[in-house]
């Protein structure tokens, strides 16, 4: 079956090699064969375009609250601010936590004195107890004491790691890259454990999610390309691809949600704005195509195409009316009026006269 895509040469260079071939041509009129490009009308298995609206969401929107209760000391972001993982976004008041870490030191470094002493005891009534001067008991007393002291210190530097990381949750520093959406919370205010400071939303990754109709759910496949549109770029197009698919449908409305990757590294759209989504799906049945060049649309309403015939050792263009079926990314289904295998202008076919003679400059079979 000859390739039926659409012939994609740019528009500049094709207008460029036409009116080279008008002035190359000798003087003739209107009975001189006119430059054409053409491909053949062909059966291929048919797709249709649905386009699905939607809202711009983000992977991770995030709530950011303080771990520990006390006075914000100092906000550093505020709305709008981008920011990267692990930057500090909020500062709770340190002094008493600063104090009580100290007091946590002093305490691990008294204990670890005290073990210290426990230890040179030990080891001096052992000394002791090889040379019989003082009974066993008192050594084992004293190793005792050596457990306890390191007990002692195990414990205490616990409970000033534990203090260290009291400290640590005074602030409160970004999980992922994004940007701060809201800012909740000001210098001065007090905040107990739990509540929500600021909230960050990632842009770096984001996605759209439609709802399709349920007929859909096989068609639509993890991966498949997506073209997307948005008003908010009314001259561009973005790429996506197909997430996942959510099987759990919506029971009233007879749709499944889709989520579809937006490959935007320049950050155009954000969360919350509306965009569309065209999807390219297949609709199981076959049927006559050719590319969207082909068709020339009258004021009256009416399709037609110019189908090329030969004649002896001429090509002529004869205008055929068809009737057009689903419409597809570069192509359109011919429902009537066409057959397979006819030979149909993609190019050219602006000024072509009723039975004028052609010239084929170039074709995609």
């Amino acid at each position: 079956m000859p390739n039926i895509g659409l012939l994609k040469p740019a528009a500049s260079l094709w207008a460029l090699l036409l009116m080279v071939l008008v002035l190359a041509s000798p003087p003739g009129g209107a009975d001189e064969a006119a430059p054409v490009a053409v491909t053949t009308a062909a059966e291929a298995q048919l797709s249709e375009q649905l386009a699905l609206s939607g809202t711009v969401t983000a992977e991770r929107n995030s709530a950011l609250s303080v771990r520990v209760s006390g006075l914000v000391a100092q906000v550093e972001v505020d709305a709008g601010d981008r920011v990267s993982a692990g930057d500090r976004l909020l500062q709770l008041d340190t002094e008493l936590a600063e104090l009580a870490l100290a007091r946590a030191d002093a305490a691990v470094a008294e204990a670890r004195a005290q073990l210290a002493e426990a230890q040179r005891l030990r080891d001096e009534a052992r000394q002791l107890e090889d040379s019989r001067t003082i009974p066993e008991t008192q050594v084992r007393a004293a190793e005792a004491q050596v457990a306890i002291r390191q007990a002692a210190v195990t414990r205490l530097r616990a409970e000033r790691d534990e203090q260290a990381e009291r400290l640590r949750r005074h602030e409160v520093v970004a999980p992922f890259a994004g940007v701060i959406a809201r800012k909740l919370t000001e210098t001065g205010e007090w905040v107990d454990t739990g509540t929500a400071v600021l909230e960050l939303v990632e842009t770096d990754r984001l996605r759209l999610d439609v709802r399709a109709p349920q007929r859909l759910y096989q068609s639509i496949r993890e991966a498949m390309p997506v073209t997307i549109r948005s008003e908010a770029l009314p001259d561009r197009e973005l790429d996506g691809r197909v997430h996942a698919r959510v099987p759990v449908n919506d029971p009233t409305a007879r749709t499944f949600l889709v989520r579809v990757h937006i490959n935007d590294d320049n950050h155009s759209l954000l969360p919350g704005m509306s965009a569309q989504a065209q999807f390219t799906v297949g609709t199981g049945e076959r049927g006559i195509v050719i590319p969207r060049d082909a068709v020339i649309r009258l004021p009256n309403g009416t399709t037609n195409v110019w189908v090329i015939k030969q004649d002896d050792d001429k090509r002529i263009a004869n205008r055929r009316q068809i009737k057009l079926g689903r419409m597809m990314a570069d192509r359109v289904e011919v429902s009537d009026g066409l057959d397979e295998g006819q030979t149909v202008v993609v190019r050219g076919n602006e000024v072509l006269n009723e039975g004028q003679t052609v010239r084929i400059v170039e074709t995609d079979d």
